[in-house]
């Protein structure tokens, strides 16, 4: 496919979980390995070819727009201010005019993740999108490389790549909040808040709900004690490769 140019980062959440951290900055601003958790995701997309970049803000929304002010990359970055929190489906369609008519990424705002050295896990999305079967296209965390933060039994795949939620949360595969996908999806939803996950599982009906394995690492960080195993762990000294 066509390398997506717009993306849109969902980051107007209270972060309450993660208090003290969040009682002076939005969750995203939160820094893990010296950046905040909403520079990294950005680096990520910058990297990706994305130009076009809209952020949800609600929570402590000037002191996240003052900060990502300073940013040369992505070259456009849009703001959507909620006034009322319109949860993860409405807040995205209410900035749908800004993300044309291709597919786009969306991801969390204070999400973090890594790519294995082959590969990003952004360019594999876009090789595995499908436009003639997939809707939504979810990038999944196997459930057995999670050990620094819990990990969700959000999902299992079908030998064809098919997601299929796991109501009792016991699948393999917990959503990474990573995904591309189509703006066609919001036609017929609410203009007020919804989730994304309605939209999420009116594609699984469909049959054009598809996910794809991450390769790397992401971490589900929740709470103050996540952020302190994340940043103990990247911080600790790496094997060298002596060549031999």
């Amino acid at each position: 496919m066509q390398r997506p140019d717009h993306a849109f980062i969902l980051a107007a959440g209270k972060g309450t979980r993660l208090r003290p951290y969040t009682d002076t900055m939005p969750k995203p601003m939160v820094a893990v390995d010296g950046q905040a958790l909403i520079d990294h995701a950005l680096d990520h997309l910058a990297g990706a070819g994305v130009r076009h970049v809209t952020i949800n803000t609600h929570y402590m929304a000037d002191k996240l727009e003052n900060h990502l002010s300073q940013r040369l990359a992505p070259p456009t970055l849009m703001f959507s201010r909620e006034e009322t929190l319109l949860d993860t489906g409405g807040g995205i369609k209410k900035a749908l005019s800004t993300m044309g008519d291709r597919p786009f990424f969306a991801v969390s705002g204070d999400g973090f993740w890594t790519d294995s050295s082959e590969d990003t896990a952004l360019s594999r999305l876009c090789r595995a999108w499908d436009e003639e079967t997939m809707d939504i296209l979810l990038l999944l965390q196997p459930l057995s490389r999670m050990v620094l933060t819990r990990g969700v039994g959000d999902y299992d795949l079908t030998p064809d790549g098919r997601a299929i939620r796991s109501l009792d949360k016991k699948g393999a595969y917990m959503w990474t909040s990573i995904r591309l996908c189509r703006p066609g999806i919001f036609n017929d939803t609410p203009d007020d808040a919804f989730s994304f996950l309605e939209l999420m599982d009116r594609a699984q009906s469909q049959g054009r709900l598809y996910g794809l394995v991450h390769d790397a690492d992401w971490h589900h960080i929740s709470t103050p004690e996540d952020l302190d195993r994340v940043a103990e762990s990247l911080a600790a000294p790496r094997p060298r490769d002596t060549g031999t």
